[in-house]
């Protein structure tokens, strides 16, 4: 019984030309693409790209508003958190408040 042969040189350029020309002749078959068919593709194409990038700006617009938002709500609450603390008087303002506590007692008598 033969043992199985290895091909040669020879035989695997054949081959390889062989399956070059069968692709080639694969393309070659393939009708042309009409260019009415190639204008709708773009134009479903560019359609696509256009709700993509509204949706970025949408989506950029949404982020803006969010951290806006949150900045604001950062300095109301930092107002009240201001007004929330007890006002210290100063040294005249508590010697004007002790005159006019004076003064009201005086305007009694």
């Amino acid at each position: 019984m033969r043992g199985y042969k290895e091909p040669g040189l020879q035989d695997r350029l054949a081959a390889a030309n062989r399956a070059r020309d069968k692709a080639l002749e694969k393309l070659r078959s393939k009708p042309p693409i009409d260019e009415a068919e190639l204008a709708r593709r773009a134009a479903r194409q560019q359609e696509k790209d256009a709700a993509a990038r509204a949706k970025r700006e949408a989506a950029k617009l949404a982020k803006e508003e969010a951290a806006a938002a949150k900045k604001e709500a950062a300095r109301l609450a930092a107002e009240a958190a201001e007004a929330a603390k007890p006002r210290v008087l100063t040294e005249e303002e508590k010697k004007a408040a002790r005159d006019a506590r004076y003064a009201a007692r005086k305007a009694r008598k």
